[in-house]
Formats: C-alpha cells, sequence, structure tokens
C-alpha cells in the first residue's frame, strides 16, 4: 500500500516505522498543505493526516478533490465535519475520522457509554471527565475527552459539556492539564458525598495510536464512504 503522511511530526514519523515493517511504502511525506500536482506525482493508495486543528479542513479537501481516500486524527475543527461528509458524497471518496486510534480507548468508549447507562438512575452521583496530554497538543480539551462525554451524554439527562467548567445540572465539566511528555490519560469521574468510582485509560506511548491509524488506512483503502474505528474494529 502507498501512503502519503500530511504532517511529518513525532506521530507521523511513528506511522512511518510501523507502516514500513508492515511491508507498505511511504510515497509522500509533508508538513506542508498538499496540492493536487503533489498528490498525482505521489500517487498514493490512502492518506493518513495528523497535523493541527487550523489545517486539518484544508488538508482533507484536498485529498477528497483528489480522490484519495483519507484517515483523519486531527483533532479541534469537527464542527466542520457535516460539510466534510457532503463532500465525500460529491467527490465519491472515503473517509475516516477518529478522536482516537487507540484499540483500548475504542473499548473505553463503549465502556463510558455502558456505565453512563447504568448510572443514569443514580442522581447521587455527579460526573466529570480530567484528561492530561503532553504540553505539544494544541487543542482543549481532547477529542477523545469530547467524544467521552458524547458517549455519557447519550445515556443520560447530560445535555452539554463545559471546559473547566464547575458541577451544574445536565452539563459535564472537563478539566485539561498539560504535561510533558504524558502520551495522554483520560479519567471519568462518578463522585457522591459518600464515594467516588473512577474509569481510567492510560497510553504509555505513541505507538498505539499509530497502529490503530495503519489499521485504518489498511481497512479503508480500497472503499467509499464514511466510516469510523467500530467498522475498522468490527465493534
Amino acid at each position: 500500500m502507498r501512503i502519503a503522511l500530511i504532517g511529518y511530526g513525532k506521530m507521523g514519523k511513528t506511522i512511518e516505522g510501523l507502516a514500513e515493517k508492515a511491508g507498505h511504502s511511504i510515497v509522500l511525506k509533508t508538513n506542508e498543505e498538499p496540492t493536487h500536482s503533489m498528490l498525482i506525482d505521489a500517487r498514493p493508495d490512502v492518506a493518513i493526516e495528523f497535523t493541527k486543528p487550523e489545517a486539518a479542513y484544508k488538508n482533507i479537501n484536498i485529498l477528497l478533490r483528489s480522490n484519495i481516500p483519507t484517515v483523519c486524527g486531527t483533532t479541534g475543527w469537527t464542527d466542520k465535519l457535516p460539510e466534510i461528509q457532503d463532500k465525500i458524497d460529491r467527490y465519491n471518496s472515503s473517509f475516516l475520522y477518529a478522536s482516537n486510534f487507540s484499540l483500548g480507548v475504542n473499548l473505553f468508549f463503549a465502556i463510558a457509554q455502558q456505565t453512563a447507562r447504568m448510572m443514569k438512575d443514580h442522581k447521587l452521583y455527579d460526573v466529570s471527565i480530567e484528561e492530561t496530554h503532553h504540553t505539544e497538543k494544541l487543542d482543549a480539551p481532547s477529542g477523545t475527552a469530547i467524544t467521552l462525554a458524547e458517549k455519557i451524554m447519550l445515556e443520560s439527562s447530560y445535555e452539554f459539556w463545559e471546559l473547566n467548567g464547575d458541577k451544574k445540572d445536565k452539563t459535564i465539566p472537563i478539566h485539561a492539564f498539560r504535561i510533558d511528555d504524558v502520551p495522554g490519560k483520560h479519567v471519568i469521574k462518578y463522585e457522591s458525598y459518600h464515594d467516588a468510582i473512577e474509569l481510567k485509560h492510560t497510553a504509555f506511548s505513541r505507538e498505539g495510536f499509530a497502529l490503530g491509524a495503519l489499521k485504518a488506512a489498511e481497512f479503508i483503502h480500497d472503499k467509499k464512504g464514511v466510516f469510523t474505528m467500530k467498522d475498522v474494529l468490527g465493534m
């Protein structure tokens, strides 16, 4: 498989190493906005996009217009996701976005939703989310924390989330911390006056995320449509 890496930072380099070990070819790696001619020359089968929130939307548009199946792991831009979904239909292309590609985190999403279903009638408990990442992560809260909040809201009376907010009716507070060399930690806490229940996922390295992104690329490269990690993992 011929892969274009749009975003060649620490994550891009980790994906490159895993891809080459798996027998794939990296035919393009860039930190610049890709151009149509650049993509035609490289002839990738699939692109993996890990850049910055302000760059992702433009990059994805160019990739889809060039009919290149695209896997995106950049967070902080998804208010424009409905526009991208419309363009996938227009260009007959394929796209997969995930706030987190880790297998463990995607299982954690399912656990969070199931727990929220169990806790919804126990009004003594207030829920909150904490997320901790490395200082190079630009967006806050993390896309993973937002997804966790959305999973909880699906199964409860909560309707909103708020960054660094206080506990209040119908709103889930999300507290974001940035510490050197922390790949990612997410904690869901249900707390009453009497006790607390915590669910936690801790990433030990970037390799878990990179491996998931590579699996997503292997899954999507010969397909059309919009997909999620649930499709990749058969969940």
